[in-house]
């Protein structure tokens, strides 16, 4: 089984990114707003029953994913209501099994962000568009990818397309 943890910033196209790594290699896409977004429909962002759930549901999926050996895509935004220990404790779910996990850190400077942040496909997931926010939650997010696990593969969104970037993590894992 091999987990490919795509992380960075808003905006850095995490989501677009890992579409494309899914298309080119036909492992599963397991979007983080898509857990987000359905606990958010019930709890409040950020609650204690909202951050208990949306991590309780990624790391179930992760389990089912190992114990069926089915190999995914994930994407996730390092952000002050998730666990520091999150991300390494899914790398060590994954890796205690067997399994492969591969990070791949998308970068993206605050300009970059500041760019895309109000982009309309954004909406569809609910991320975050408002700029001010953004500006205002810059150090949390930064410090946050900090305390992730070493990346295999950074690529920086600002200046790689996605195509290229998607064919940089395929040809990584080697498809």
């Amino acid at each position: 089984m091999k987990l490919v943890f795509v992380y960075g910033p808003p905006a850095a196209g995490k989501y677009t990114v890992s579409k494309r790594v899914a298309e080119i290699t036909g492992l599963a896409l397991f979007h983080n707003h898509l857990v987000v977004d359905t606990v958010a429909s019930v709890f409040p962002f950020g609650s204690p029953s909202f951050v208990r759930l949306r991590e309780q549901f990624w790391m179930d999926v992760f389990k089912a994913a190992v114990a069926e050996d089915r190999s995914l895509v994930f994407t996730f935004q390092p952000e002050g209501s998730v666990s520091p220990a999150f991300a390494q404790r899914a790398v060590d779910l994954v890796r205690g099994a067997g399994g492969e996990v591969f990070m791949v850190h998308l970068k993206l400077s605050a300009d970059g962000q500041a760019a895309r942040i109000a982009n309309e496909d954004r909406a569809r997931f609910g991320k975050l568009r408002d700029a001010a926010l953004l500006a205002k939650l810059q150090s949390e997010f930064e410090t946050c990818e900090r305390a992730m696990p070493a990346a295999d593969l950074v690529i920086g969104t600002e200046t790689v397309p996605v195509e290229t970037a998607a064919g940089m993590i395929a040809a990584r894992l080697g498809v």
